[in-house]
């Protein structure tokens, strides 16, 4: 690594108010980590939208031991009564699900707040009316939610409990938190609670296909397709260029650097570069910061940071 380039990253990194942690691994080796504003390695940090890969590997590790039989199998084949569903919530996939098109009605940045408040979680999805034509992006946190919620019926455990048992305990990383929605639902697409380093190790398990030490903990061919691109569309924020969307995963492509992050809300990172051997973590204190600057417009500094700094401190 560039010590001197790594150093400006350091250094861009703590000229924003906000910045909690920067960590990054190279060759699996931790080479820089520094937090800002009375965080330490012992702090968890609130993930948000995080939350939404770690269910992305939860169903690659569900599929594999077969509890799901594929990404085609639909809501009706897991959500009956007392919900009420018409035939189009019946026929939402799982791969609709993963990929954002399940076709709801639906503003994240306005239903958000107005849906974790609501007594029936899944309810409150599925009276939203499908306008949306099929194949359509639409950003729909209460739709992971679903997903995490049909995947707990799936493998007849909560899903923080699978979630440590199959994917956290095996990589090392012991104390996670989630966000409580219903006695018997956990918030499946935000609010999960890690450590920086323990956002390393996940990761750097997906820098790894998978794979910690000799057992394979996620499926090689689920890492392959959840961080392939589903849409033809690319966007741009700062300084990341080819942004786009997998299962789950934002994905950076040419001319971009090639990249999978995981991207949670006001700014938290895990970024992956399986050509550099690089992860790379980023947390922020995201609490009140819609009174200050737009949410998208601040993550955008911070992949700025992470694009422009880092990721040119890598040597060959």
């Amino acid at each position: 690594m560039d010590e001197v380039q790594l150093g400006r990253a350091v250094s861009d990194a703590g000229a924003v108010p906000r910045f909690r942690s920067l960590l990054v691994a190279r060759h699996g080796k931790l080479v820089s980590e520094t937090y800002f504003g009375g965080t330490d390695p012992s702090t968890l940090f609130d993930a948000r939208s995080v939350t939404k890969s770690v269910v992305s590997l939860l169903m690659g590790i569900a599929l594999q031991a077969r509890n799901v039989p594929s990404v085609d199998a639909t809501v009706g084949d897991y959500i009956g009564a007392p919900y009420v569903l018409d035939d189009m919530d019946r026929a939402v996939t799982l791969r609709e699900l993963l990929t954002m098109t399940s076709r709801y009605q639906w503003n994240d940045t306005i239903d958000y707040d107005l849906w974790v408040a609501s007594s029936d979680h899944i309810q409150f999805l599925l009276d939203r009316r499908q306008t949306d034509p099929v194949g359509t992006f639409t950003y729909n946190s209460a739709a992971v939610n679903l997903l995490g919620f049909i995947l707990q019926k799936a493998v007849a455990k909560p899903l923080p409990q699978y979630a440590n048992e199959l994917l956290f305990q095996p990589v090392g990383i012991t104390t996670v938190g989630w966000e409580q929605l219903e006695p018997d639902m956990v918030n499946a697409a935000s609010g999960i609670k890690m450590s920086a380093r323990d956002l390393l190790r996940f990761g750097q398990l997906v820098l790894q296909t998978g794979q910690s030490g000799n057992q394979q903990i996620v499926p090689v061919s689920w890492i392959a397709v959840a961080t392939s691109p589903q849409f033809s569309w690319r966007e741009t924020y700062g300084a990341q260029r080819g942004a786009t969307y997998g299962y789950l995963w934002w994905l950076a492509q040419p001319p971009a650097t090639v990249a999978s992050f995981a991207w949670g809300f006001g700014g938290q990172f895990v970024y992956v570069v399986p050509s550099l051997d690089m992860v790379v973590v980023t947390t922020t204190d995201w609490r009140g910061i819609t009174a200050e600057i737009d949410p998208i417009t601040f993550a955008a500094s911070i992949l700025t940071v992470i694009v422009t700094d880092v990721l040119p401190a890598a040597r060959n």
